[in-house]
């Protein structure tokens, strides 16, 4: 974290000292702010769900030891009922015999009354607790199977998306450009070679023509989040003009990107959050050519909204 926490200064630094205007570090700045802020949130999202995962097991393992004490406590009734039944009938046969005997019987009746109101009053209480918890299990287990129903639909629109992402840009394959699902994210990546010539951040015709096919899908799913990612090797940037070095070559790379998607008029600019990683993420070594060319890169990270899985997560609280 202290490594992430330099790197970001030491990457404020580097920006406030480029060309890159004010306002646009300060857009930056915010759209980082509120990746920052949205991995928090899901982050707590995921601990609640485990938290009531853990509450949903221990109120089973408690559903289970009530239910084997109710047994235990009509065991217990229906022994007494029968030790009941015994002495009855002792003290029909001991009737004639004695008046002490009787009397000694009728106490012992009594106080086996008692005993047998007070465990059907116990039971009859255990009885209501436990249909209460039984009750308290199921709308628990309800909202868990909602929530699992929200996430299994989450994922398979991530899968559909996935593959209309793929199906649009088919005609890329084998010129730099994949597309692959994990952690519940789709991930796009473009080489740089699909896209820019070498220290240019002008986007060329062909990879214009992918982009705004990216975008054609992208229009049509408004609820999910897209974060543009700028990437380079650790080759330091020796060219000139308004560029300083990789950071800001791949920030302003990853913002033209984020242009010609915005030219789409049924895109939400709201969606759209543009960073420059520089070197700092690399998908390969840097010490071959081919690891290098993989490593410059554009990478579209699409993420769906959990605003309606944050709310179920709330009420289960």
């Amino acid at each position: 974290m202290i490594r992430i926490s330099f790197l970001f200064v030491f990457a404020i630094a580097l920006l406030l000292s480029s060309c890159v205007s004010s306002k646009t570090y300060k857009e930056l700045e915010n759209k980082h702010a509120d990746l920052q802020r949205e991995n928090r949130e899901m982050s707590a999202d995921l601990e609640r769900y485990r938290k009531m995962d853990t509450e949903y097991k221990t109120l089973q393992e408690e559903h289970q030891n009530l239910t084997a004490e109710r047994n235990n406590l009509a065991e217990n009734l229906s022994s007494l009922q029968s030790k009941y039944d015994n002495l009855k009938n002792s003290y029909d046969a001991l009737e004639q015999n004695s008046s002490a005997a009787i009397a000694e019987n009728s106490r012992q009746n009594r106080e086996l009354l008692a005993q047998l109101e007070e465990k059907e009053n116990t039971l009859a209480a255990e009885q209501t607790r436990l249909e209460k918890l039984q009750r308290d299990l199921q709308a628990r287990s309800n909202r868990i199977s909602e929530l699992e129903g929200l996430i299994a639909a989450k994922d398979a629109k991530m899968n559909a998306l996935k593959e209309a992402i793929s199906k649009a840009l088919t005609n890329f394959e084998g010129k730099g450009l994949t597309v692959e699902q994990r952690d519940g994210k789709v991930y796009v990546s473009m080489e740089n070679k699909l896209l820019f010539g070498s220290g240019s951040w002008a986007v060329n015709s062909e990879g214009r023509r992918a982009v705004e096919q990216l975008g054609e899908v992208l229009a049509q799913n408004p609820d999910i989040a897209v974060l543009i990612e700028g990437h380079t090797d650790n080759v330091p940037y020796g060219g000139s003009g308004p560029l300083t070095d990789n950071w800001d070559l791949s920030t302003k790379r990853a913002t033209a990107i984020v242009q010609i998607l915005k030219e789409n008029s049924n895109i939400d600019p709201q969606n759209l959050t543009a960073a420059g990683r520089g070197e700092y993420a690399p998908v390969a070594s840097n010490e071959t050519a081919e690891g290098r060319a993989k490593n410059r890169r554009i990478e579209v990270i699409l993420t769906p909204k959990l605003d309606e899985v944050t709310r179920l997560l709330n009420e289960t609280e």
